[in-house]
């Protein structure tokens, strides 16, 4: 690898309107997970998260392809390390996907091409995901003697059956995004070369709604698979409406609904 290539930054940003574009900038390698990929997604989360100008984020890979996983020659590498050591470095990506789950903004995946091991783990962390007819997605940890990280495993089972996610654990079989659809893991599906598009504007929607509601729904959506039961799921719900029914949000889309006009919650971030 070049010098030029070894300087590139992890990401690539831009802003579309209210959307923030983050793309995974290593294409040289189907965008695998490059160093300071997890510290630079986290650093613009981090920032955009506290602007007020940014209402949804996108996440993407440089030139149709999403993610293929960790970097192998990285990898062998941890052998060297004392477990401690291996341990820390597993916390840039489970920092990165904590994050990304608490995240108050909605975060919208766009997969092209495909998205293998932590590349799966990082498009799943996302609260929705786009992606192409003819992406393929693995848990492709097995194939090299490793284990799933990055939250993959809890993240499927939150649609998939147990027999299933073990399927796609133990095998590392590639599974394409209409099946994925069909199983509801995938939100929408797109032809070749749309996921991109169909994201941003789904994003774009979204970042024109009321932000505080959005931030308190994507919690509620998350702890509902926390495994906590009813009770605690319906006192989460009524802090949550408690809340909302006092936020000038609220006032605003109610009166647009009586006034039969499109709510305005432009003035209220």
């Amino acid at each position: 690898m070049s010098a030029a290539a070894d300087a590139r930054p992890p990401i690539r940003t831009r802003r579309e309107g209210r959307v923030l574009v983050l793309v995974n900038d290593n294409p040289g390698k189907r965008n695998a997970i490059s160093p300071g990929l997890y510290a630079a997604l986290a650093e613009a989360l981090e920032a955009a998260r506290d602007d007020d100008a940014v209402g949804a984020v996108v996440l993407t890979g440089a030139d149709r392809y999403f993610c293929s996983g960790g970097d192998l020659a990285l990898l062998a590498k941890r052998r060297e390390l004392s477990p401690a050591e291996r341990r820390e470095k597993l916390e840039g990506l489970h920092g990165l996907v904590r994050l990304m789950r608490g995240f108050p903004k909605p975060i919208v995946a766009a997969v092209e091409g495909g998205a293998a091991g932590a590349g799966f783990s990082l498009a799943l962390a996302c609260d929705l995901l786009v992606a192409a007819r003819d992406a393929v997605f693995s848990v492709a940890y097995v194939k090299v003697g490793l284990t799933p990280d990055g939250g993959v495993t809890a993240f499927l089972a939150e649609a998939l059956p147990r027999q299933l996610v073990t399927e796609l654990a133990l095998t590392g079989a590639p599974v394409g995004a209409e099946r994925l659809h069909a199983l509801g893991v995938v939100n929408r599906v797109t032809e070749p070369g749309a996921a991109d598009d169909e994201a941003l504007a789904w994003a774009e929607r979204l970042a024109d709604g009321p932000q505080r509601a959005a931030a308190r729904i994507k919690a509620l959506c998350h702890g509902a698979y926390q495994g906590e039961g009813l009770p605690a799921q319906l006192d989460r719900e009524a802090e949550s409406m408690v809340l909302s029914q006092a936020d000038a949000e609220s006032a605003e889309g109610i009166a647009a609904f009586f006034d039969k006009r499109k709510a305005d919650f432009s003035a209220l971030r």
